[in-house]
C-alpha cells in the first residue's frame, strides 16, 4: 500500500506516530470513451480560452472567480498558508460514538504505527474500546484543513473525515403527520423481527457489476474485441495526427495558422524538388534548340561560300557580297575586290 501521508497522533502531552494509508478502493469496473466508428479513444485536454494552446499542469494556476472579478492565487502563495505544515492530527475532544450523525461521515483510512515501540498507538487504540468514545480530531490533508474521527477497526485505528456542519444542505420539505395505530406499529415490529440478524458485508454483492464482468468477458472469449496497441497507442495517434494534417488531434490556433500558410507558399520539399527539376529539364530543351538553329546558319554559310569560287570572275563581285552576308555573323566583314581601272589606262 502506499503512503498517503505520515505524522503524529496529539492528545495532551502524548504523541502517536502514525502514517496514512487509503482503507478503501473501488470495484466498479472502469471504462474509456472510444469513437464509434473506428474505436479510437477519446482524450480530454488542458487548452487555455484566451491562447487556444494546451497547457501543461506546471502552467497551471488556481483562480477563485467573484463575478466581476477573478483572484488568481500562484502555488507559492498557497503553499506559504500555515496550515500546509501541519503534519499533526490533534485530539481535540472523546464523544460517546452514537453523538457522531453517520451523515457526517467521509473518506476512511487505516492508521499504521511508526516506530520501534507501539504501546502509545496501543494504549489509544484501548482506551476507545474501553470507554466507547471516538476521538474527534482535526488535520491538514492535501493542503485542506479537515474535521475528522478515531474509532477502531479490529486491531487498527481508523480515520474517517467528517463533512464541515456547513456541507450539509438545509431542507424544507418533511412527511405530513399520520397517525399510527398500535396494531399497526406492532405489525411492523413483528416483519422487523423477522428480518433480523448480524451484519455481514460480506453476504451481499452489486449484482449489475458481476452483470457486468460476465458480459466483458463474453466478449473477450468470443473474439468481440480491438487490438489496444492500435486503438489507445500514443504512437499510432501521434502518426495519425502528422499524416492527416492533425487528425483526431486537437491543434492549436498558431499551428493551424503555420500549416495553412505553408501550404499556400508550397513549401513542401517534394513538390518544390519537382518543381526544380522541371524548370531544368525546360532549360535544357531551350539551350538544345538554339544549338540545333545555329549549326543550320553555318552550314548555309559554307555552301554559299564554295559556288562563289566555283563561279566567273565577272560575277566574283556578286558572289563576294553573297558570302560577306552570310558571314556577318563572325568576327568582321569581307569587302569585294574594286575592278583594276588603272590597269586599262596605261594600255
Amino acid at each position: 500500500m502506499r503512503t498517503i501521508w505520515s505524522g503524529e497522533i496529539t492528545f495532551g502531552l502524548v504523541n502517536v506516530p502514525v502514517k496514512l494509508y487509503g482503507a478503501t478502493r473501488s470495484h466498479d469496473i472502469s471504462f474509456h470513451q472510444v469513437h464509434d466508428e473506428d474505436h479510437g479513444r477519446i482524450r480530454y485536454q488542458r487548452t487555455c480560452e484566451v491562447c487556444g494552446r494546451e497547457i501543461d499542469f506546471e502552467h497551471i494556476d488556481k483562480a477563485y472567480d467573484d463575478g466581476d472579478k477573478t483572484v488568481v492565487l500562484t502555488d507559492e502563495e498557497l503553499d506559504a498558508l500555515p496550515a500546509e505544515d501541519n503534519d499533526e492530527i490533534d485530539v481535540v475532544q472523546f464523544v460517546p460514538s452514537d453523538q457522531v450523525d453517520p451523515i457526517l461521515l467521509g473518506t476512511s483510512y487505516f492508521l499504521e504505527p511508526v516506530g520501534r515501540s507501539s504501546k502509545a498507538y496501543v494504549l489509544l487504540r484501548r482506551t476507545l474500546e474501553e470507554t466507547e468514545r471516538t476521538a474527534v480530531v482535526t488535520f491538514t490533508l492535501r493542503t485542506k484543513t479537515r474535521l475528522g474521527v478515531l474509532r477502531i477497526h479490529g486491531d487498527l485505528l481508523a480515520l474517517q473525515t467528517l463533512r464541515w456542519p456547513k456541507d450539509l444542505k438545509e431542507v424544507d420539505f418533511g412527511p405530513k403527520a399520520s397517525k399510527i395505530s398500535s396494531k399497526e406499529l406492532a405489525m411492523s415490529a413483528s416483519l422487523v423481527e423477522q428480518f433480523s440478524d448480524d451484519f455481514d458485508p460480506e453476504q451481499f454483492t452489486d449484482e449489475y457489476q458481476a452483470q457486468l464482468r460476465e458480459l466483458v468477458d463474453a466478449k473477450l472469449e468470443q473474439g468481440d474485441s480491438v487490438d489496444t496497441d492500435e486503438t489507445f497507442g500514443k504512437d499510432r495517434s501521434t502518426d495519425d495526427a502528422e499524416g492527416a494534417g492533425g487528425g483526431g488531434k486537437v491543434i492549436s490556433l498558431m499551428d493551424a495558422l503555420e500549416r495553412s500558410v505553408q501550404k499556400r507558399r508550397g513549401s513542401d520539399p517534394s513538390s518544390a524538388q519537382q518543381k526544380g527539376t522541371k524548370d531544368k529539364k525546360d532549360e535544357q530543351d531551350e539551350q538544345d534548340k538554339k544549338a540545333a538553329s545555329s549549326s543550320r546558319k553555318t552550314t548555309g554559310s559554307a555552301k554559299t561560300s564554295s559556288s562563289g569560287k566555283k563561279s566567273s570572275s565577272g560575277k566574283k563581285s556578286g558572289t563576294a557580297k553573297k558570302s560577306s552576308t552570310a558571314k556577318k555573323s563572325g568576327t568582321s566583314k569581307t569587302k569585294a575586290p574594286k575592278p583594276k581601272k588603272s590597269a586599262k589606262k596605261s594600255a
